[in-house]
């Protein structure tokens, strides 16, 4: 997407945060017991009863779970229909190649930094091949400072899958982001991101590193119990969050939960 000149009086930034989807081939297939493309139409249904008006998806990975290419049409026929621009980035569970094919054309787009208002808006590959844990290449983390230090926007917001803090939850941390020290150097030398938007921990979390907010959004379906030293489950429902950057750099945002009643 080419970038566009930041307009006077820019208005705020909206992105409707989705994530860990977890679609299979088959249309009823489940993950800890929850059937992951109905739970993903309660969502997007919520989405559509609250005509918040996002400027754009971000869907921060593990969109499939498995047989991606059914999994991913799956998703684009479910989220297409909110009519705005979807930002797809990996996570351990995509296939990188079939995700990419799938998810690239409008209004998909695949691992892109574009500009938006005052803001840039990067995507970044956080993934290792078949692995849970998460590793930023040198390639990509080069990407990131280019692009940050290229734009004439005053703030930046980077969106990835693995977490770059630790999550206080010993089995989870074992599969956060492995090289999060480097990946914070480029924010920290940038000094121009205001948020940091992740998935992959199935939970909520909002915390800072220097003037970025850092915010995590639960699954759309199943969730993980926090601050847990083993693996559990959570009994917490489906859920997604609303995210407005504002011209200022401040960052907003509200967490939904989803009910079976919705």
């Amino acid at each position: 997407m080419p970038p566009r000149s930041a307009p006077d009086n820019a208005a705020p930034v909206r992105i409707l945060h989705l994530t860990d989807t977890h679609l299979f081939a088959s249309a009823d297939g489940r993950l800890r017991g929850v059937d992951t493309r109905a739970s993903l139409e309660l969502v997007v249904r919520s989405v559509a009863e609250r005509a918040w008006p996002a400027d754009i998806v971000a869907a921060t990975g593990d969109i499939s779970h498995d047989e991606p290419a059914a999994a991913y049409e799956q998703f684009k026929a479910l989220v297409e229909t909110l009519n705005v621009p979807v930002h797809c980035i990996p996570g351990n569970h995509d296939i990188r190649e079939t995700m990419r094919h799938r998810l690239s054309d409008p209004p998909f787009h695949y691992c892109e930094a574009f500009e938006i208002g005052d803001w840039l808006i990067v995507g970044i590959d956080s993934c290792k091949e078949r692995e849970a844990a998460g590793y930023i290449d040198d390639d990509e983390l080069e990407r990131l400072a280019r692009e940050l230090a290229r734009t004439d926007r005053p703030h930046a917001a980077v969106c990835l899958h693995h977490p770059p803090l630790p999550m206080q939850s010993r089995w989870l941390d074992t599969v956060g982001l492995e090289n999060a020290a480097a990946f914070l150097d480029v924010v920290a030398e940038a000094g121009n991101v205001r948020t940091i938007v992740f998935g992959h921990v199935h939970q909520a979390f909002d915390d800072s590193f220097g003037t970025a907010r850092v915010i995590g959004t639960p699954s759309t379906c199943a969730q993980f119990l926090p601050k847990s030293e083993r693996f559990a489950i959570d009994e917490r429902p489906p859920a997604y969050r609303h995210i407005t950057l504002l011209p200022d750099g401040g960052v907003e945002t509200e967490l939904f939960w989803i009910d079976g009643d919705e």
